[in-house]
């Protein structure tokens, strides 16, 4: 199965009729494996502070997490592995896999709970691959 794929059909896939606005999985290094057309152009340095905040959990609470020029409130997440972002109506979910970032930006009437459900249930899933 190509990453795009992952992408296209589980990233991107309906949950009670919503479905995330982008979706990407980028190598640790920021080199993308797969993004969907919507998907915001980012900076290498976003994903370098994305990264810096895993290795040193709160790094990005005081200034907040950017990717593709749009700051993210930093929220609730599970230290090293899960970093959860909003923003007005909608927000991000980033899982760390051990090659991988797996990445979900939703807007209502999603929820943040759908966008994690989604993103996570796959990271998890690489994760146990060894990716």
């Amino acid at each position: 199965m190509s990453w795009q794929t992952y992408v296209d059909d589980h990233l991107l896939c309906d949950i009670d009729g919503q479905q995330l606005k982008a979706a990407a999985i980028l190598g640790h290094d920021g080199s993308i494996w797969a993004v969907s057309p919507s998907f915001p152009q980012f900076k290498p340095e976003e994903i370098s502070a994305i990264i810096a905040d895993f290795n040193e959990p709160g790094t990005l609470a005081p200034t907040g997490l950017f990717l593709g020029g749009s700051k993210y409130m930093v929220i609730q997440g599970e230290t090293g592995v899960v970093i959860r972002g909003k923003k007005g109506t909608g927000g991000i979910t980033i899982k760390k896999t051990n090659l991988a970032l797996i990445i979900g930006i939703y807007d209502e009437p999603m929820t943040g709970g759908q966008c994690n459900m989604v993103v996570e249930r796959l990271g998890d899933y690489l994760y146990d691959l060894g990716f």
